[in-house]
């Protein structure tokens, strides 16, 4: 309870500061002749975005960016002057932007073309700009050099923390330059088909590049394709950004199967490292179905967390109703219905506290009716988690 008390107070207490601390990696621009390589500056800023996300800094991600560019009036992948990045940060309240250019020397194969990355990053709140960080080499060693440029980026951010290349550089996979095309465009397009299309061949030419994995599993989560959307939230790695959040959804996907024993696992996995409310509200989910007595904590480490929500009210008047607390698990169920007065089951469920009616097994009017979070939100919890550590 006291992990969310404290991501509370810092919650309130330095929400603005959120913000302020936030990076923006923006597209690359593209030197080159060729507009159908601008995929290369779009997977530059992605896989730099990945890496800051990794060390759990709080990037914007690309809709916030695309949004800007729009009121903006700046075209993606367009050489950026300083002042053009300066208007974009502001735009985005950002404390830091990474920027920069790639330019390709046509060679065949075309994958034996050679690349020159060059980035910079701008810290807008001292008004200082990095020195040029220059990588270059053959085109199929893109991922290799965007991993060196990601390090050299971190370096930058988080000049105060030893952070060792070697061992950074060894969790990050060395992609095929086809998969990252693949995956790229799969997150370019707007056209779900096509997205998932792009997802799997990348998936499918490096078994070892997780994102697409991730972004599959979301494919089939949104179509409530639980079972499938599950093997692909499995295949994400530990080293992957998305690691935890592609946790959540696996717990969801083994909960709406009914495999509770596998939700309850996914979720404690990542209730021990992020201990959000609605991680803990869908582990207390999970356990009810496997009547344990840990249900509860977890409701109340939710509700603590979160007062203002309806549903953590009524799972943890549900759990105390189903242990025979009727005039505690009445209290909930009011708060509930002070909140939401039409909720019907709140009201049904106050009534049963009031007759003092137990819990009766198999009664499917009272049965399986905890409720669960959909929604994820990590990447403010770990940025607020750092300005404490910091304190």
């Amino acid at each position: 309870m006291q992990r969310c008390l404290i991501f509370s107070a810092l919650l309130l207490a330095s929400l603005s500061s959120v913000f302020a601390a936030s990076s923006v990696v923006l597209p690359f621009s593209n030197l080159s002749q060729d507009k159908n390589l601008d995929w290369i500056g779009e997977s530059i800023a992605e896989m730099v975005n990945e890496a800051i996300s990794s060390e759990g800094l709080l990037v914007l991600d690309r809709s916030d960016r695309a949004e800007a560019y729009s009121r903006l009036g700046i075209r993606p992948y367009a050489l950026l002057t300083r002042a053009s990045v300066v208007k974009i940060g502001d735009e985005l309240d950002a404390g830091h932007v990474v920027y920069g250019s790639f330019e390709i020397t046509p060679q065949t194969p075309p994958t034996k073309s050679s690349i020159v990355i060059r980035a910079r990053v701008l810290d807008l709140r001292r008004l200082r700009q990095s020195e040029e960080l220059v990588e270059q080499g053959l085109l199929e060693d893109l991922a290799a050099l965007q991993n060196k440029l990601c390090f050299r980026t971190l370096l930058e951010l988080l000049p105060e923390t030893r952070i060792d290349e070697q061992a950074f550089l060894a969790k990050r996979t060395r992609t095929r330059v086809d998969a990252l095309e693949n995956y790229i465009r799969g997150l370019l397009v707007t056209d779900p088909a096509a997205k998932h299309r792009f997802f799997t061949q990348a998936a499918r030419l490096d078994a070892n590049f997780s994102p697409p994995c991730f972004q599959l599993g979301l494919y089939h989560w949104e179509k409530d394709a639980y079972r499938e959307a599950a093997i692909w939230f499995q295949r994400v790695r530990a080293t992957d950004s998305h690691y935890r959040e592609a946790l959540f959804y696996l717990g969801i996907c083994k909960y709406r199967v009914a495999d509770y024993p596998a939700a309850e696992q996914a979720f404690q996995v990542v209730a021990s490292t992020v201990p959000l409310n609605e991680v803990f509200n869908n582990l207390g989910a999970a356990q009810m179905h496997r009547n344990s007595s840990q249900a509860l904590d977890n409701f109340l480490k939710a509700l603590e967390g979160d007062e203002s929500d309806p549903d953590y009210h009524f799972n943890a008047g549900y759990a105390l109703w189903k242990n025979g607390n009727f005039d505690v698990a009445a209290e909930r169920f009011r708060a509930v219905l002070d909140r939401v007065p039409d909720d019907q089951q709140a009201t049904s469920m106050l009534g049963r506290c009031l007759k003092k009616e137990p819990a009766r097994p198999g009664d499917a009017r009272t049965e399986g009716l905890e409720r669960i979070k959909e929604q994820y939100e990590e990447s403010a919890f770990l940025q607020l988690k750092s300005i404490f550590d910091k304190k």
